[in-house]
């Protein structure tokens, strides 16, 4: 599948130093994609009835969101590249990733948009790891 992350990496005129592009590109994508998620839920719990309860909930998804977009960005730079800082920025999504999805999955019974929220988190958490392992 060609998306415009990996247009962009494919253009990118130096080398990435052995990054596997195709884990950078799903990282950087599913980094987006719970940052969007995260931000809908956080959204969503706002507007639920129960908005007393989810104020832990909301509060994890913004900083997951914020997380996780930092994330996308820093992955999205490759020149002057510092492996220490990556694997730290990588090191922190997974840390709050699997946090959001933790405390959404608490909700996701009584709140779909939790659910979903907690997949992205996870999803992510994973696609992070994943990079983290290849860097070595």
């Amino acid at each position: 599948m060609t998306t415009t992350v990996n247009d962009l990496l494919r253009t990118y005129p130096a080398d990435l130093g052995g990054v596997d592009r195709d884990a950078l590109a799903r990282c950087i994508e599913e980094c987006l994609r719970c940052a969007q998620a995260c931000t809908a839920c956080a959204d969503a719990c706002l507007s639920e009835s129960t908005v007393a309860d989810l104020t832990k909930c909301i509060r994890t998804d913004m900083d997951c969101a914020d997380v996780c977009n930092a994330t996308a960005a820093v992955l999205s730079r490759h020149t002057g590249y510092d492996a220490n800082v990556t694997r730290a920025v990588l090191q922190a999504c997974v840390t709050v990733c699997r946090a959001c999805g933790d405390e959404c999955a608490r909700h996701a019974d009584m709140h779909e948009h939790c659910r979903v929220c907690a997949e992205a988190c996870r999803s992510c958490e994973q696609a992070c790891d994943e990079l983290l392992a290849g860097l070595g």
